[in-house]
């Protein structure tokens, strides 16, 4: 208690420092999750992608973005055997996003989609088994946090391969591709607005003073929907049969309709990534804020303050625009062959799968989400869709991710134990 009391500002300045590093490691590769398919279909340039990330990732963070940070604050160790020793969990969560904020700039120097959630997850159950006893972790909750990480994908995945064979059925495979894509497409924009909006107002206000009831989040999501729908029907008038390009490719025309649609996805993929992946910065940093301003009191519930999610939100903007760019080409261009068409339904199925389990309060990776959302479009277009090896060396980053994350955090936790006791 004396080490909090003695040190605070420093470890105060310390965690808002490391907590920044964290985010910018999530905005460098994750955002990249959000935004990758976007780029990749040539749906969205480069710049257009990094600004409505910085607009819809920002909102996100801020507006849906407390239910998670819970999980991650106070759901994976159990405070109660931390009340004698508060320092211990102060110096694991620094640990933790020192760590995870490390592994990340690794993963995207060499352009590796990793999970952001499995850094900081696998970081904290490292420090927390290692350093204080392996008693402190709450391991029903780690297990139901990796269920997840397999369930998430295939979910997306599922979603994924649907959405793309009713574009297909409705759509492509039809006499008319281009009239029946000005006629279905609007629906496909309403369903984005709604289920956004759904899930934000039934989960995310709270702790902005807003809590709806279930029917008129439904009834104002529903008018979202709509409003959404008809910005949309506005910007498709503007769409024209190109017949030229149509030689070259029988679906330009088609993909033109599908790339105003691809603007809406990306809009809700990056609010549903802020929502989930901001805790992953803020979490520990909310934790230690949590613990010094008390005195050194490990509170199960503490409140989140609102210039955390600020500072998390900032953080990943700032990772997005200084080196977000390598992580992008990867998810974009190498796993499968994306157009705007296919673009979309992997990016509206990992955005649904990442927006409900965020409501829910489960830290759910992006990556593997977006990942297996991208599989499934492939797979709906057949198994030589895909590049095998490219999805072999993503699926061997996820791996390293974890003990990578774990191993570093132990190494930190005795180095500031020994710099502060």
């Amino acid at each position: 208690m004396n080490i909090i009391a003695q040190y605070g500002d420093i470890i105060i300045i310390l965690a808002c420092v490391f907590g920044f590093f964290m985010a910018w490691g999530v905005g460098a590769n994750d955002v990249a999750n959000a935004m990758g398919t976007s780029v990749g279909s040539k749906a969205l340039t480069l710049k257009q992608a990094i600004l409505i990330a910085i607009l819809f990732e920002f909102a996100g963070a801020y507006l849906a973005g407390g239910a998670v940070t819970a999980t991650i604050r106070k759901g994976i160790i159990d405070p109660a055997l931390l009340s004698g020793t508060p320092e211990l969990l102060v110096f694991g969560m620094l640990s933790a996003l020192l760590a995870a904020g490390i592994w990340l700039l690794i993963a995207t120097h060499y352009g590796w989609p990793v999970s952001t959630t499995h850094s900081i997850v696998g970081a904290i159950v490292g420090f927390a088994a290692v350093g204080i006893s392996v008693d402190a972790v709450n391991w029903a909750k780690v297990s139901k946090i990796v269920a997840s990480w397999v369930v998430s994908p295939l979910t997306a995945g599922f979603f994924a391969f649907f959405l793309f064979r009713s574009v297909q059925k409705l759509i492509l495979d039809t006499e008319d591709p281009f009239k029946n894509a000005k006629r279905y497409v609007p629906m496909y924009i309403f369903m984005v607005g709604f289920i956004i909006s759904m899930v934000t107002f039934t989960k995310g206000l709270k702790h902005v003073g807003l809590d709806l009831s279930f029917t008129n989040s439904a009834l104002i999501s529903v008018g979202v929907g709509i409003l959404t729908m008809f910005i949309g029907i506005v910007m498709l008038r503007k769409v024209k049969v190109d017949v030229a390009a149509d030689r070259d490719y029988h679906f330009a025309s088609v993909e033109k309709v599908f790339a105003v649609l691809m603007m809406f996805t990306a809009c809700a993929m990056a609010f549903a990534h802020g929502s989930n992946d901001v805790a992953n910065a803020v979490g520990p940093l909310a934790a230690i804020v949590g613990v010094v301003g008390s005195g050194g009191e490990v509170a199960q519930k503490t409140a989140m303050p609102v210039w955390i999610l600020l500072l998390g939100g900032g953080g990943i903007v700032a990772g997005l625009i200084m080196y977000g760019h390598k992580v992008i080409a990867t998810v974009g261009n190498n796993i499968t062959e994306l157009t705007p068409s296919r673009g979309f339904a992997a990016t509206l199925a990992a955005a649904t799968t990442v927006v409900v389990a965020s409501g829910t309060g489960l830290p759910i990776s992006t990556t593997h989400t977006l990942v297996g959302a991208v599989l499934g479009v492939g797979l709906a277009r057949g198994l030589a869709a895909l590049n095998l090896r490219v999805v072999g060396t993503i699926f061997v980053s996820w791996v390293i991710t974890l003990p990578a994350g774990a191993l570093l955090a132990i190494m930190f936790f005795f180095m500031f134990k020994g710099m502060f006791v």
